[in-house]
């Protein structure tokens, strides 16, 4: 009984991810942009993919709808105000580009905004509050349904977080409890944004810094969540999702985790499935 019961628990662990991962292969028509950090250090806004956000918003017409739900401290802003200061300062972004935002909370109804979205944009920020935000105004389903039939998705930093199946891991402090730790699923992975490697010797014996490093705690997410995968983006990079296929852009390696398995790098260009095989 008991080599049964753990074939069982084995099953019903793996389970969730197989069907999410066959369900993708069912929903091939996607296109995403997954970007790991809205600003590099010492840079301006968005500037360091500026690049990719004009190639990927080729032939988008000017509706984008923008979630602004992760900005609780913008520009001296706190929540709600936040808001505000945070769809003014991507506004300015994508000017450049000659497109206007418009962002869901000044929508009187915003599952109807979504659901005539020409392109759906998550901002970054605090991962817990976006995603009890997206709860509480029932945008999960919405979202998921419109990018999953074509609409194309941007995120960076927790709105890259928030297009795993769950937001298990992020970086962020829980300031909120969300209705639950699902987000929107749109690639069957977990993404780690703002992925940063252990330190050398000589700089931890300098910040005598004895804590646990990003990749012990990935490793600890994994220990509970053997069946995942994490896909570790550094900062200035990110990842290009169109159909079934996955580039990785920028100009850093990206770092893939299983449990029980050496860790992985894939170098910019390098093309992977929703497996990052």
């Amino acid at each position: 009984m008991k080599k049964k019961s753990q074939t069982y628990k084995k099953f019903y662990t793996f389970a969730p991810q197989f069907f999410t991962y066959i369900n993708h292969l069912n929903h091939i028509f996607m296109k995403l942009l997954l970007i790991s950090n809205s600003t590099n250090y010492k840079e301006p806004y968005l500037s360091w993919c500026m690049p990719l956000l004009e190639e990927f918003l080729q032939k988008t017409a000017k509706k984008i709808v923008f979630i602004p739900y992760a900005g609780v401290d913008v520009g001296g802003k706190v929540y709600p105000e936040s808001y505000d200061a945070y769809t003014e300062r991507v506004q300015k972004v994508f000017k450049t580009f000659g497109k206007t935002i418009v962002s869901v909370h000044a929508a009187k109804d915003p599952v109807d905004l979504v659901n005539h979205a020409d392109l759906i944009m998550v901002g970054g920020g605090n991962t817990f509050h976006l995603v009890a935000e997206l709860h509480r105004n029932k945008l999960i389903e919405p979202i998921r349904r419109k990018v999953m039939e074509g609409t194309p998705y941007i995120g960076w930093s927790a709105g890259s977080n928030v297009a795993c199946p769950t937001l298990c891991t992020t970086n962020d402090m829980p300031i909120v409890m969300p209705e639950s730790f699902q987000c929107l699923d749109l690639v069957p992975f977990q993404i780690n944004p703002h992925y940063i490697d252990p330190y050398p010797e000589e700089i931890n014996d300098r910040i005598r810094h004895g804590g646990e490093t990003r990749q012990v705690r990935l490793n600890e997410y994994l220990a509970v969540n053997q069946y995942k995968t994490v896909a570790g983006l550094r900062e200035g990079t990110a990842l290009w999702v169109e159909n079934e296929r996955i580039t990785l852009r920028g100009t850093r390696n990206m770092i893939v985790l299983r449990y029980g398995k050496k860790p992985v790098e894939k170098k910019p260009g390098a093309e992977f499935g929703f497996d990052l095989k």
